[in-house]
């Protein structure tokens, strides 16, 4: 375990003539409160804070940030108050310690909501102070290496957040060793099966490969050296879960990725740097499309190097970076590596430029209130493939791959955004649908009567173009449903005997709104033409209680249509409904076990899509409607799963019998032959359940020559 005296001495190492009285009384005062407690894997629970520390410390960070990682639990796992942080610590301890803080003593209706809630809350605390976010990251990183202590089912959930929010947080920040730890052990957690098989290939050929790195080292040095060019070499392998992504980005085997070993040159200066890139083209031919100047062009986490892939010694690709070692610590590091903190003195502004990012999440996110689409959003804006593209005058913007005109006009300024009408792109006019290339130079082409489009949804790639996008057909679908809504209630009111426009603006209706918790009477009037609210709800406000009780009839009579007939058998809930029509999306297909929410459609009833479906994203929040699974239904569901395998004799029948050994219907199959001897299998199978699935799923991963399994769906 590590001690005190272990942070002490490494902090004075890189801060010599720093106090360490505060790191001193913050680790008195952890290990007091925190006494008694234990972790899951029985040490004391002040292992963690220490090792938290000591991560940082080895990052070099301040004291006040060391510090503060010794606090970082003691407001959520003990006694300990906010208040108490503060008058013992200061304010920026404080502040440091509440923003890693989680939101674990308030309420939330679901696991979704919680974490998207924790970590927009870390997001806006990080963009005040970027130091939160290092604090998070080696909190995070401890949590990984004891994951083996928590339950199966938390493993993977955890690995699964680790995967999907920090490990693309440290890579945006460029603390890469950050990045590839958490990437390793949360893919061994996730894909248990695929790591190992990597693992066991990776190490197959060792000392053949350590031979190999050997021979191309002494090839560059030997070809430096006749230029008189001082420098380092190294050669290292790829990380495993970088290996995995290439190998189902690319289909590849594994046989045929090749830079599982990629080599590093360090020379002196940046003139040598491009030196060095001519000696290695010269050396060997470079493929075309794969060199990249992140010198000339940095990152946006200020990631610099010269990437190259040549054709090596033997005939294969070897990918060559080149950088100086003050990059290459940059390119380790990332931000850290950048540390402007001294005893009083605030970050380099550049530095907080060169992340004004994080800002930009914040803004945004800053009007998305379902967690899920703020969770999905964040995810895109943290993932880094991006294009960089010039505006008429020459000023630089990035764009994540894929980027559009419209995109590119949504970060010019939101109303460029919405009166886009096209685009031109080094001069040629191009479809607003065109994908930008790094190094287009692009200008709008606006229209000051033209209005964004609900089809632009299915093809941006930025939050921002998406937000406002949605934002702009929610205020014309409120304007809409509150035409709407009106009528309705005008008519509900007329059965009853009650004018509505009397009421409209009475101290009772004041009293309704209220009721069903909206601000004014205008958003429960839309929400009556959305069809989250019907106009019977209201009328019953205004209603006598005798007459109340001879009124029946379904709620939803009036926009889904009447469904009283029979009760459905559906599967699901709907949230304070009965007898309502259910359908389920054809596009990602939700089974029992998946995480789900309901749409409400003009004259269909309730549509079921699964959280995640992207289809399920760009539909109004307002039609949106608590659904869950009815467990005590017997009924099956069909899913779609595709299967990749090389041809043999025998080969569906195995796959037939493995599926009824699992108790599952088939009921449709397409095969598809694909080249190399391949075979591609589109089933749909009638499951009773994710668990059901899995374990079909597992089944059928055993048949001989079979490549891959997958469930298919948005």
């Amino acid at each position: 375990m590590i001690r005190i005296n272990d942070i002490i001495d490494k902090v004075s190492e890189t801060h010599p003539d720093t106090d360490m009285d505060i790191i001193d009384r913050a680790y008195i005062y952890s290990a007091r409160v925190h006494e008694g407690q234990l972790r899951l894997s029985g040490e004391p629970y002040l292992s963690h804070p220490l090792e938290v520390a000591y991560i940082l410390a080895d990052m070099k960070l301040d004291t006040v940030s060391i510090a503060a990682s010794l606090l970082h639990d003691v407001i959520e796992d003990t006694h300990a108050t906010p208040q108490d942080v503060r008058d013992m610590f200061g304010d920026e301890v404080f502040h440091l310690v509440s923003g890693v803080t989680k939101l674990s003593i308030l309420t939330f209706d679901s696991s979704q909501e919680r974490q998207a809630e924790s970590i927009r809350r870390m997001l806006l605390a990080m963009a005040d102070d970027i130091r939160v976010i290092l604090i998070k990251l080696a909190d995070r990183l401890h949590n990984m290496r004891t994951l083996q202590y928590q339950k199966e089912s938390k493993r993977k959930e955890i690995a699964q957040e680790t995967l999907d929010i920090y490990a693309p947080l440290a890579s945006r920040l460029g603390i890469y060793w950050i990045k590839k730890e958490l990437e390793d052990t949360s893919f061994k957690y996730v894909v248990p099966e695929e790591y190992s098989k990597i693992e066991t290939l990776v190490s197959k050929d060792m000392e053949e490969r350590e031979r190999y790195i050997e021979t191309v080292k002494r090839f560059i040095k030997e070809k430096m050296d006749e230029n008189h060019l001082k420098g380092e070499v190294f050669g290292r392998y790829k990380h495993f879960y970088s290996i995995y992504l290439k190998m189902i980005n690319q289909n590849l085997e594994f046989e045929d990725v090749y830079d599982i070993i990629a080599f590093r040159i360090i020379p002196e200066t940046i003139p040598q740097c491009y030196e060095t890139l001519g000696l290695v083209h010269a050396l060997w031919k470079p493929v075309p499309a794969k060199f990249k100047d992140y010198i000339g062009i940095p990152k946006p986490n200020m990631y610099r190097s010269l990437h190259t892939t040549v054709i090596g010694p033997y005939g294969e690709r070897i990918e060559i970076q080149i950088r100086t070692r003050e990059m290459d610590e940059v390119a380790s590091s990332g931000i850290a590596a950048h540390w402007g903190y001294k005893e009083g003195m605030p970050i380099d502004e550049n530095i907080s430029k060169k992340f004004s990012w994080i800002r930009s999440i914040i803004e945004n996110q800053e009007n998305i209130k379902d967690p899920n689409e703020f969770l999905e959003n964040v995810r895109i804006d943290l993932f880094p493939e991006e294009v960089y593209v010039f505006t008429p005058k020459g000023e630089i913007k990035s764009l994540p791959k894929g980027a559009t005109p419209v995109d590119f006009a949504y970060l010019i300024h939101t109303e460029v955004g919405n009166q886009c009408v096209g685009a031109k792109v080094n001069g040629r006019m191009v479809s607003i649908k065109y994908e930008l290339q790094t190094g287009n130079i692009v200008e709008i082409v606006t229209s000051k009567n033209h209005h964004p489009s609900k089809d632009w949804l299915n093809f941006v790639k930025t939050v921002k173009a998406r937000s406002r996008i949605r934002q702009w057909i929610k205020t014309q679908d409120k304007e809409r449903s509150m035409t709407l809504g009106r009528e309705m209630c005008e008519k509900a009111f007329r059965k009853h005997r009650l004018n509505f426009n009397t009421l409209f603006r009475s101290e009772k209706m004041n009293q309704v709104v209220e009721h069903f918790n909206f601000k004014n009477v205008e958003d429960l009037i839309a929400s009556v033409g959305y069809g989250k609210t019907t106009p019977l709800q209201v009328v019953r406000k205004f209603m006598p209680k005798t007459e109340m009780e001879e009124e029946t009839g379904s709620i939803f009579d009036k926009i889904i249509g009447r469904v009283r007939k029979k009760k459905p058998k559906s599967g699901v809930l709907v949230k304070g409904l009965d007898d309502i029509l259910v359908k389920f999306g054809r596009c990602c297909r939700p089974v029992p076990g998946d995480s789900i929410t309901g749409y409400i459609t003009q004259g269909f009833g309730v549509t079921i899509h699964r959280t995640s479906c992207k289809n399920a994203l760009k539909m109004n929040p307002e039609r949106q409607i608590d659904v869950d699974w009815d467990y005590k239904s017997t009924e099956t569901y069909p899913v779609k799963i595709g299967i990749r395998s090389l041809a043999r004799v025998g080969l569906l029948a195995d796959i037939t019998a493995n599926i009824s050994k699992n108790e599952a219907n088939i009921l449709d199959v397409n095969t598809k032959m694909i080249d190399n001897n391949g075979i591609e299998i589109l089933l749909t199978l009638s499951v009773d359940n994710t668990h059901h699935l899995e374990k079909v799923l597992t089944s059928l991963k055993k048949v001989k020559y079979v490549q891959k399994v997958n469930r298919i769906g948005i």
